[in-house]
């Protein structure tokens, strides 16, 4: 069998091995060292604005604690972007909350406004304002941020940013993660730089941050001895996994140009193939990452199905994916409210994230026009 072609695999830029060892070598393994201080001052000069930031050990574990800050309580509901995974919408349960969740736009295919903005009045007459709202930046894409930002103020609603997937991505100039009043960071194994796992709060206060610092080390209190007056997590990065962050901070910046690369090869390709659309930036405002490459096939028009392609792309050892599921027809989120039309469950039924990885090679390319030059041309 041929070498498999991964969706997004870990991408090592070489001096991670550095600040690991430089770990070992002073016996800074917990959670908290040099590595743990230097990754998140690199995350705030990248970020390029007055914020602060926390390194966890997970972006799940990051978005569970802005929404404990955003004050959020058995009982509460809290809006969410319906097209997502599964991670952006679990928190909201930790906390005991109800999620509502938010139909797409074709534009991003993240948060629809007009969608947010009915949920939001027919959740307030019925006495239930929401605690927050979580908009995605999916595969890397920035969200309507002007709209969705406006709409919140206008109701005084906490806007908490899933950038798990956008980390490099900007609107209208401004780093993804920045623009509510709380960010999420994500450096899983799949994500454009990687941690193996972990994440990040971005914050824009040093009060949040100490917050979330506080609250991810078991909430201890300032005593000799062991003492909490509040519920607290083992929510904190080690300095091990830090150091790893340093290094691929350092080949961050080519880690979003590969990817880049990446989406304009799509384009290429697909620029001949009738009833196939690629996912792209609607307009010079937006500037993703592209963190993952997707396309959405119509069927009318290809006579084919995206179900179709990922089964012979199977058949080359090649890993592609379909969109992610929506959050409201998922079996563990059936009961919740949901607002919006149908734009999510089309998109999931017809799109295709393809291999995207900062890794791939020239072969890795031909592999893949191949099979999908061969599979349209039938």
């Amino acid at each position: 069998m041929r070498d498999k072609i991964w969706l997004s695999s870990p991408h090592m830029g070489g001096n991670e091995l550095k600040y690991v060892n430089e770990a070992f070598d002073a016996n800074w393994v917990a959670p908290l060292g040099p590595n743990v201080d230097g990754f998140e001052k690199d995350l705030e000069s990248f970020l390029n604005t007055d914020i602060k930031v926390a390194v966890l050990s997970a972006g799940t574990a990051a978005l569970h604690l802005a929404l404990i800050e955003c004050g959020t309580q058995h009982g509460d509901e809290v809006i969410c972007q319906s097209m997502t995974f599964s991670a952006s919408a679990n928190p909201i349960a930790y906390c005991g909350a109800t999620p509502i969740f938010i139909d797409s736009e074709k534009d991003t295919w993240n948060m629809c406004p007009v969608a947010l903005e009915e949920a939001i009045e027919d959740r307030v007459s019925k006495g239930k304002k929401p605690k927050a709202i979580i908009v995605v930046h999916l595969y890397g894409m920035p969200a309507k941020m002007d709209e969705i930002t406006a709409i919140a103020e206008k109701y005084e609603i906490p806007v908490i940013e899933d950038a798990a997937e956008a980390l490099g991505s900007t609107y209208k100039g401004k780093s993804c993660g920045t623009f509510g009043r709380f960010g999420i960071l994500s450096f899983n194994g799949n994500k454009i730089i990687t941690t193996s796992g972990g994440g990040a709060l971005v914050c824009h206060s040093q009060e949040d941050k100490d917050k979330a610092v506080f609250l991810s080390t078991q909430a201890r209190d300032n005593a000799p001895h062991y003492q909490h007056s509040h519920i607290g997590y083992n929510y904190r990065m080690s300095n091990i996994v830090a150091g790893i962050g340093r290094g691929q901070m350092e080949v961050l910046t080519d880690r979003v140009e590969a990817r880049r690369k990446m989406h304009d090869f799509y384009v290429e390709i697909f620029k001949e193939i009738d009833g196939v659309e690629v996912f792209s930036e609607p307009a010079s405002d937006y500037f993703s990452n592209h963190w993952l490459s997707a396309i959405v096939i119509n069927s009318e028009i290809t006579g084919k199905t995206r179900e179709d392609l990922r089964l012979t792309f199977i058949e080359d050892n090649i890993e592609s994916r379909p969109l992610w599921k929506p959050m409201h027809l998922q079996p563990v989120f059936a009961d919740a409210p949901y607002y919006g039309k149908n734009i999510a469950e089309k998109l999931f039924d017809d799109g295709l994230c393809l291999p995207s990885g900062s890794n791939l090679s020239d072969d890795d390319r031909i592999r893949i026009k191949n099979v999908i030059n061969k599979f349209f041309s039938k």
